[in-house]
């Protein structure tokens, strides 16, 4: 059977859900003894949160017009800097390569040397 509600009952039922977990959450983190009470206490001020948002979401909708900020956050992307020309840097960008490997090539023969029956141990 269909019982027909209004949407002004529906947000009153949506709000009053939302006061209650938060109550009920508050409530439980209160007087919890144990920190899996207390947990319980946050799922319920968690889903409560949750509850008042999707209560929020028209409001927030028409307020902030957000079909036309979604997308614009959706595409944001990271374009990194231009590096320097070929002729003013191409050497130093190499040069950082060469550094970098070298240093972990010194890292490596390092960590050899320290490693029992490595080649360090037999020089030494």
């Amino acid at each position: 059977m269909d019982v027909p509600i209004s949407s002004r009952d529906f947000r009153c039922l949506q709000l009053a859900c939302v006061a209650l977990g938060l109550v009920a959450g508050s409530i439980i983190i209160g007087v919890s003894v144990s920190k899996a009470a207390a947990a319980m206490g946050g799922v319920f001020i968690g889903a409560a949160g949750l509850g008042l948002l999707i209560f929020a979401y028209p409001f927030l909708k028409s307020r902030f017009n957000l079909d036309h900020l979604l997308p614009t956050i959706g595409n944001l992307r990271i374009h990194p800097h231009p590096g320097p020309a070929q002729g003013q840097g191409g050497s130093s960008a190499n040069g950082n390569k060469e550094g970098a490997r070298s240093s972990l090539s010194t890292v490596s023969r390092t960590l050899e040397k320290l490693k029992p029956g490595g080649r360090g141990a037999e020089e030494g």
